[in-house]
């Protein structure tokens, strides 16, 4: 009975220093700017010590801001807020000396531009284009 838990307790130790280690995190943004009244998605990528990327989420990582508030990875940001950017941080989880400091800036233009039509789109796509003249 003694050997079958050495070798469940040997096995299990076995199977946990395979385990692989995240080394360094990364943001990977999808956006050069946040929008204010919207959810904005903050991508945090962990460095495995095998060499590959994988993507983290908010099990993962602990995020924290200097305003909005975050609902799994994505950061709400109040339509009210007024200055220009803010800072956001990611740590791992299960290391917190592991951890990412970014500061991303606020959509400044509004989005009340009128979308173009498809026949705008079209007539663009079907518009010669004026050949560049070669300067010698």
């Amino acid at each position: 009975m003694r050997k079958i838990y050495l070798l469940l307790i040997f096995t299990a130790v076995y199977q946990l220093s395979l385990a692989q280690k995240i080394e360094s995190i990364a943001f990977n943004l999808y956006t050069d700017s946040l929008k204010k009244g919207f959810y904005n998605y903050i991508s945090v990528d962990g460095r495995y010590d095998d060499g590959r990327w994988q993507p983290l989420d908010s099990s993962s990582i602990i995020f924290s801001a200097n305003a909005g508030y975050f609902k799994g990875n994505d950061l709400f940001i109040d339509s009210s807020y007024k200055c220009d950017s803010i800072i956001v941080k990611a740590a791992l989880r299960s290391n917190p000396a592991i951890w990412k400091e970014v500061i991303i800036y606020i959509r400044k233009r509004p989005f009340n531009e009128p979308l173009k039509t498809s026949q705008e789109v079209l007539d663009e796509i079907r518009k010669p284009r004026k050949a560049k003249k070669n300067m010698v």
